[in-house]
């Protein structure tokens, strides 16, 4: 299967009654195809921001999904797998450093939505997008859900395959960049990265736009940057 997208068919018409997470009444849709959107990688200093989009099989039990942000790295790899085998349809989008420093993370966030939502292989009926800003896509209605991904299972879905493929990501480039350790903070501000990005400067995966080092940090490794 593509590592970007998964294809499925949906049945038009269909009553399909979203689980929720947590207590939180499920939304109620008219029909089947409603697709989660959410991103992973939105407050790094580096590498991408990803965005997925799923739309969940009905018929399927999705009550073992949560909030990626409350799952292990083994228990997302396993839910990752059920999603993209059991999905109807999913798909990936990313938005590059270069382009988040160019259009701004929030907007680069939505960018990388759409073209997530774009890579699916049907049309939504809805859309629910993790938090509280969205730009239309296409004509299809859509809500903004804070905390969405614990509350939804589509939006939980499109979470967990965010955070699983950049993470992969941001191990491939680890070999590339080892002073940074981004097999371990994936390219969070942690105190380490940090320091790092003290001694050796920005790499080509940093968003120079971003406020790399710390109040009182300084290094003379920025002026040429």
């Amino acid at each position: 299967m593509d590592r970007w997208k998964g294809k499925g068919d949906v049945k038009v018409g269909k009553m399909f009654e979203s689980k929720a997470l947590r207590d939180t009444k499920g939304y109620t849709l008219p029909e089947a195809g409603e697709a989660g959107c959410d991103e992973a990688g939105r407050g790094c200093l580096a590498g991408p921001v990803v965005a997925a989009a799923v739309i969940l099989n009905p018929d399927r039990d999705w009550s073992m999904l949560r909030d990626s942000k409350k799952l292990n790295q083994s228990q997302r790899e396993s839910m990752a797998e059920r999603i993209r085998d059991g999905a109807l349809a999913w798909a990936l989008g990313c938005c590059s450093p270069q382009e988040i420093d160019q259009l701004n993370i929030l907007q680069a966030s939505i960018q990388a939505m759409h073209r997530a939502l774009d890579g699916l292989s049907v049309t939504p009926s809805i859309i629910l997008v993790d938090g509280n800003r969205f730009i239309p896509w296409g004509k299809v209605p859509y809500r903004c859900e804070i905390r969405g991904d614990g509350r939804f299972c589509s939006v939980a879905a499109a979470g967990i395959l965010a955070k699983t493929h950049r993470d992969a990501l941001m191990l491939e480039a680890h070999q590339a960049h080892p002073p940074y350790q981004w097999n371990r903070n994936k390219g969070y501000p942690t105190q380490d990265h940090r320091l790092a990005l003290q001694q050796w400067g920005p790499s080509p995966w940093h968003r120079l736009s971003f406020r790399l080092l710390n109040p009182g940090q300084d290094s003379d490794l920025f002026e040429n940057s």
